[in-house]
């Protein structure tokens, strides 16, 4: 059984990055955050102009804050709430 995904399933295009600089016509530099493991330059056929998302869309979370060692989350509001298997879940906002 081969545990990768399809083409199908995986994201178009990942991130947005700053473009650092052009190198030639068809090549750009990216700032990347170290933990992206692909090459800083590309070409340009890989870039696209960022646009915002829509309303559907899957968004994107914030990175949690780090309180005495622990991941958390800050709630606006909470939109709704059910029990699933004995646990209450919340969607927050």
């Amino acid at each position: 059984m081969v545990s990768r995904r399809t083409n199908k399933l995986m994201e178009c295009f990942k991130g947005s990055y700053k473009v650092k600089r052009i190198i030639l016509s068809n090549t750009v530099e990216l700032e990347l955050l170290e933990s992206v493991r692909i090459h800083l330059v590309v070409n340009v056929s890989r870039v696209c102009k960022y646009k915002e998302q829509v309303v559907g869309q899957r968004v994107v979370l914030p990175p949690p804050v780090i309180i005495e060692g622990e991941k958390e989350y800050e709630v606006e509001k909470i939109l709704s709430k059910r029990k699933r298997y004995g646990k209450v879940e919340y969607l927050v906002w």
